[in-house]
């Protein structure tokens, strides 16, 4: 591969995230890293919760000691050193507090205003721009829209203005032995995996430390342990970064080469993305039939499926496409919509389907096609009662099928 300078034009645009839990990146060249079964995305301020959460008192040093000697086996690194660094770790309530919380729990009709903003889209505009070489060789190589990736940049970290100000060190470790708990035993289950999961990440920030050179107590990041520009997790970084200028190196903190051919990386090894592939559409619902929505993105059904379901994609769609309805609470009333394999892509990214339509309205806007964007949501909108139309002769819901559009 021929070695290329980096790409060094960069917009840095400082703006206000509901909950951005990113960080400031160390001068010294650090790591980014997606999650595979992700957290909330890292640029979201939590709602404030009803009530204070209680200091966490476990004793983990059973299952500390248990953690040093698993990693230094697993990883080939001397327990010493993982005791030495884990020393310096400290339990933070402001990461139990922040996982506690996250944007995902709200509707649809507040979580979109966090993401799409006017700033946001000019500054996606503004960061294609700077980096349109960059961003037009990764999608050459990968497939991925430049404005799909640089949207994910945006909502992770305001296109790194903000990548988290958390020791990444602390807020995993905080997680791998405190990982929040409610006491609901109907949780219990998942919030065992979920600290697994986390314990793992922080056995895979040792192992990314002996890789690269980095100094992992130094590295900061989000309140989840996510890291640079694209808010990799240990394990996304060592399995999914790539080298994109040919230096030899893979540094998601601080050249613009390597993110966005990360981040497209991702979206095609872990997401499965199709090259030119559809997202999501407006779908026409008919009122008659049985309301539905999508309990798993794992059970996709042909197009064609959908239409005795009362379902109809407001554009023209192989009625073999592989897809499920997706039902949304909006400013304007119900909205409903048909996503595909794309779509499913950027929940491997971030499994929240709030995420994943926020990633794509947003790209759509930087990409100029903000008036698509209000005439799809339009389309699939079944107002509330009291935003009706008033006029008899007018149908409660849309069902016919748009102009040029062909049903399956």
């Amino acid at each position: 591969m021929t070695k290329r300078a980096p790409t060094r034009a960069v917009v840095l645009l400082p703006l206000a995230l509901a909950a951005c839990a990113t960080q400031a990146p160390p001068t010294a060249s650090p790591v980014a890293t997606p999650a595979t079964t992700r957290p909330a995305p890292a640029t979201t301020v939590p709602s404030t919760p009803a009530a204070p959460i209680p200091p966490q008192l476990r004793d983990i040093s059973v299952a500390r000691a248990q953690f040093v000697r698993d990693t230094a086996a697993k990883y080939g690194i001397d327990p010493a050193y993982i005791e030495a660094t884990l020393a310096k770790a400290t339990i933070r309530d402001g990461v139990i507090a922040a996982m506690s919380r996250p944007a995902e729990a709200k509707p649809w009709r507040d979580y979109r205003p966090i993401f799409i903003t006017q700033a946001r889209i000019d500054g996606g505009k503004a960061f294609i721009a700077a980096n349109a070489d960059a961003l037009a060789r990764s999608e050459a190589r990968f497939g991925v829209p430049r404005e799909i990736v640089t949207a994910i940049i945006g909502v992770e970290t305001s296109y790194g203005g903000n990548k988290g100000s958390y020791p990444v060190i602390d807020a995993l470790y905080t997680l791998a032995f405190n990982y929040p708990r409610t006491g609901d035993p109907a949780k219990a289950a998942r919030e065992d995996t979920r600290e697994a999961f986390f314990r793992d990440e922080l056995g895979q920030l040792f192992a990314l430390g002996k890789e690269t050179g980095m100094d992992v107590a130094t590295l900061r990041g989000s309140y989840a342990g996510a890291m640079g520009w694209g808010q990799f997790m240990p394990s996304s970084y060592r399995q999914f970064a790539v080298d994109g200028d040919g230096d030899g190196k893979r540094d998601l903190f601080n050249n613009i080469d390597d993110v966005v051919e990360s981040v497209a990386n991702y979206f095609v090894q872990k997401g499965g993305w199709v090259r030119g592939g559809p997202v999501m559409a407006p779908t026409l619902r008919d009122v008659a039939f049985t309301d539905y929505n999508a309990e798993s993105l794992d059970a996709f059904q042909p197009v064609v499926s959908f239409a005795p379901k009362g379902y109809r994609p407001a554009i023209t769609v192989a009625a073999d496409t592989p897809a499920q309805i997706l039902r949304l609470d909006g400013a304007g009333g119900t909205e409903y919509w048909m996503v595909f394999n794309n779509f499913r892509a950027i929940t491997k990214y971030n499994t929240s389907r709030l995420y994943a339509t926020a990633v794509y309205q947003l790209a759509e806007s930087i990409a100029g096609r903000d008036a698509q964007v209000a005439q799809a949501t339009a389309q699939a909108t079944v107002p509330t009662p009291m935003t009706m139309p008033m006029s008899p002769a007018t149908p409660a819901a849309p069902v016919a099928t748009p102009a040029g559009a062909t049903p399956p």
